[in-house]
C-alpha cells in the first residue's frame, strides 16, 4: 500500500477535504497518522458494485442494517479512518449515533467488513487492515482476491481459507447470508 509521508497528522476534516479533492484515490488514515493512497480501477470498483448488489438483496429480505460502500469512512475507536469495499453495520448501532455523527465519519467499526484487493495492494496488507477491524471491533472481515479467485474470512478466533469457492455462508455474523463467490470470480 502506498504511503504519505505528511509533516504533520491530518484530521478527519482535511481528510474529508483531500478526497473530495482527489476523486478515484481511496484515502485512509492508520492509527499512527500515515495516510495510505489506494487507486480505484476497473475491476474492484465492478467487484464492489457486485459484492454490494448481493449485500443490498439480503438486508432488503432481513431488515437487519445498513450496506456501505468505499465512499464511507468509518472513524475506529483506536483513531484510524478506514474505508472499507463495503461494510454493514447493523441498524441498531446506527440509529445510536447522533444526526452530526452520520453525517460525519461515523465514529465505530462496522459490525462486518469486506476488501477487495487490487493489484495495488498484497494479501497481506489487507490481512494487516483486516486486523486493524477486528482490534476495533468488527466482527468478521472477508478478503476477496480476484486474481487468485481466494476468499479469506477473518473472525477473533482465526480465519478460513477458501480457494476458487462458490459460495461462502457467513453466519452467524449475518444470519442466512450466503457470498456468492462465483458471481464475483469471473
Amino acid at each position: 500500500m502506498p504511503f504519505l509521508d505528511l509533516l504533520r497528522a491530518v484530521s478527519d476534516e482535511e481528510l474529508h477535504q483531500l478526497s473530495a479533492k482527489n476523486p478515484g484515490w481511496q484515502l485512509e488514515r492508520w492509527k499512527d497518522g500515515r495516510l495510505m493512497v489506494s487507486p480505484r480501477g476497473g475491476e474492484s470498483g465492478y467487484l464492489e458494485a457486485l459484492l454490494l448488489g448481493q449485500l443490498y438483496r439480503w438486508n432488503q429480505q432481513r431488515g437487519l442494517g445498513l450496506v456501505f460502500s468505499s465512499a464511507t469512512g468509518f472513524k475506529l475507536p483506536d483513531g484510524s479512518l478506514l474505508s472499507p469495499d463495503a461494510a454493514i453495520l447493523f441498524r441498531d448501532r446506527w440509529l445510536g449515533l447522533s444526526p452530526e455523527e452520520r453525517e460525519a465519519f461515523p465514529p465505530l467499526a462496522p459490525d462486518v467488513d469486506f476488501e477487495i484487493r487490487s493489484r495495488s495492494q498484497t494479501l497481506e496488507e489487507l490481512r494487516q487492515k483486516a486486523r486493524a477491524y477486528l482490534a476495533n471491533g468488527t466482527r468478521v472481515v472477508v478478503l476477496l482476491d480476484p486474481y487468485t479467485h481466494r476468499v479469506e474470512v477473518h473472525r477473533q478466533g482465526g480465519a478460513e481459507e477458501y480457494s476458487d469457492p462458490q459460495r461462502i455462508p457467513l453466519d452467524p455474523e449475518l444470519p442466512s447470508f450466503t457470498l456468492d463467490a462465483q458471481e464475483l470470480f469471473l
